[in-house]
């Protein structure tokens, strides 16, 4: 890699780990980037997966320092989420490049809406008069959830937010830091699981880690100081043109402007 692609790769993962921390979806600016620098579909799925575990740790130390992580507590809906990440990420490895590159291209149409309609207000409407919640229903969902994060991790981290405030009961503080330790969790078995199927490019992968890890400190420690409507508008830009690209509008569209 040359120098500029160094620091473009080190910037994208530094606001994609602090779009992780705060909330989700920071995989919707990374992902893109990795498949634009030329990997596979399938490759940039797993190599996305370092940063994404190295990002959790440092997040969940701080997290853990300001004593907002509860691990025993959640100690039962983190293990359905491991067990859907293996086969999420084994279906993803089994995946052909074309149908890796339109699943992710629908991920990205489904988040642009999903953000447009603002989920994370949504959820703060509705925490008041909380009550956990136990029995079957939740380690379906949190199964449910990890099956797609092993599958793609782009935007897990607001089904999981949303999960854990309006499945399980969970405030929205405990739950945006537990978020983060169920994602480390289940993001070990499901990187793994890419490292064995060798699909998994570490000189990117590590060189996003280092952005990631420095976004993930900065939001962990200035949370409440980090606005989120600019961060919005520029995951919604970046979202529709990558999923143009992925779709084929993009290189269709040049081909026609060409002159003939």
């Amino acid at each position: 890699m040359d120098l500029i692609t160094i620091v473009i790769v080190v910037l994208v993962g530094f606001f994609s780990g602090i779009i992780n921390t705060l909330a989700g979806n920071g995989s919707l600016l990374s992902l893109p980037l990795l498949m634009f620098l030329g990997l596979p579909a399938n490759v940039a799925n797993g190599t996305n997966r370092i940063g994404i575990l190295l990002q959790s740790i440092v997040a969940n130390s701080i997290f853990k320092k300001q004593n907002l992580l509860d691990t025993k507590s959640v100690a039962r809906l983190t293990i359905p989420a491991v067990i859907g990440s293996l086969i999420g990420a084994q279906l993803a490895v089994e995946l052909n490049e074309q149908l890796m590159r339109q699943a992710i291209g629908v991920v990205l149409v489904i988040m642009f809406f999903l953000i447009i309609i603002k989920p994370n207000a949504w959820i703060k409407g509705r925490t008041d008069d909380l009550k956990e919640k136990k029995g079957i229903v939740p380690i379906v969902i949190f199964f449910l959830i990890g099956l797609y994060g092993g599958f793609i991790q782009a935007g897990v981290g607001l089904f999981l937010l949303a999960a854990l405030v309006l499945g399980a009961g969970y405030d929205l503080v405990r739950a945006n830091a537990l978020k983060v330790f169920i994602v480390l969790v289940y993001t070990i078995f499901a990187l793994s699981v890419f490292i064995f199927n060798n699909q998994v490019d570490y000189t990117l992968g590590f060189t996003l880690a280092i952005g990631n890890m420095l976004g993930a400190y900065v939001a962990a420690r200035y949370a409440a100081r980090l606005g989120t409507s600019f961060i919005r508008y520029v995951l919604l830009f970046v979202i529709l043109v990558s999923a143009l690209e992925l779709f084929g509008f993009i290189n269709f569209f040049t081909n026609f402007l060409q002159p003939k």
